[in-house]
């Protein structure tokens, strides 16, 4: 994974979402539990995020993203449909997309402007799908340490109140 997630790419991925007014996380299939944890990663900190289980409503979201906004889009194999579409949408509106994928080459890859590739590159399913949601998940707490590391005391107070929060719901 080292070797394709870069520091310099995560650092690219990083400032593009801490600088968005607005993120967007899609995911399907197994893909979508990975979005949703990223979604809840990023909101903790303070960030305004929509991640919609509904693929239709993604779509419009996405193609509702202010110009500064970003789509983080999330699929192991690159080419689920809803994800790809979703991130089309978002670039045609004019926010940027990051794209988190197993593979290099791939629709979901061609549609980013920054792309995160963690996984291998033959399409074999099975147990590779359950190793590229961990380092799928990796990569997701690397971008929000990093994001954490830009924002400093800001997110530290909305952490603050996330830990708040999580308390409350605990016995």
């Amino acid at each position: 994974m080292a070797v394709t997630v870069t520091p310099e790419r995560l650092r690219t991925a990083a400032g593009l979402v801490g600088a968005a007014p607005r993120v967007l996380v899609v995911g399907a299939g197994l893909s979508g539990a990975v979005a949703l944890d990223a979604a809840y990663r990023l909101r903790a900190p303070g960030f305004a995020v929509d991640a919609p289980a509904d693929p239709l409503t993604a779509q419009l979201v996405a193609s509702q993203l202010p110009p500064a906004g970003v789509c983080l889009a999330i699929s192991h194999t690159g080419a689920t449909r809803s994800t790809v579409d979703a991130a089309r949408r978002a670039r045609r509106a004019g926010a940027k997309v990051v794209a988190l994928t197993s593979y290099a080459r791939s629709p979901l890859s061609e549609a980013g402007d920054c792309t995160l590739v963690a996984g291998g590159q033959d399409l074999v399913f099975g147990l590779e799908t359950v190793a590229s949601r961990l380092a799928h998940l990796t990569v997701i707490d690397a971008l929000t340490l990093t994001l954490l590391g830009l924002r400093g005391a800001p997110a530290e107070a909305a952490l603050r109140l996330s830990a708040d929060v999580t308390v409350d719901h605990s016995y």
